[in-house]
């Protein structure tokens, strides 16, 4: 059954490549577009910048998956494991940096209506925009939860 629809996801491949218009230039590749590739070693907890990146054409067919087809959609993010020159970057290899880390001094803010109580507080976790960390009110004592803002502040949530 695996090798019919290998078979079939074949010819599928095989009949767009040839619908390409006839104007259509061979260094195209058949229009399979560009890839981002390292042009030097990028580490696990770097941030990537455009200087460390090449777009390149694709020319395998066979090429599949998550990889990132554009500099802007890596520049700026943090990998999570080794980046080898030469090789497509995989989307789910990177993230976002973290607006938040652990043990830092935020501003912990709850709103409920029109007022707002703000106070003193250490994320447990790491966290990036729009994660929710868990952190502890420095005067209480108390744990809470709480969504990672754009400023580093932790917006709490009521229980």
């Amino acid at each position: 059954m695996k090798s019919l629809a290998m078979a079939w996801f074949a010819a599928a491949s095989l009949s767009v490549m040839f619908a390409a218009p006839a104007g259509a230039a061979s260094a195209d590749a058949g229009g399979m577009g560009t890839a981002v590739v390292p042009t030097e070693t990028i580490y696990p907890g770097d941030i990537i910048s455009s200087g460390q990146l090449e777009e390149v054409e694709v020319t395998n067919p066979n090429l599949t998956g998550d990889y990132a087809k554009r500099i802007r959609e890596v520049t700026g993010r943090v990998s999570k494991r080794t980046l080898v020159p030469g090789r497509t970057i995989s989307i789910s290899a990177l993230r976002q940096p973290f607006a938040v880390t652990r043990g830092s001094n935020v501003r912990l803010v709850m709103s409920m209506g029109t007022m707002t109580i703000t106070a003193a507080g250490t994320p447990l976790d790491d966290g990036a925009i729009g994660d929710s960390v868990r952190a502890r009110n420095m005067d209480s004592g108390i744990i809470v939860n709480g969504t990672v803002l754009e400023n580093g502040t932790i917006r709490v949530v009521a229980k």
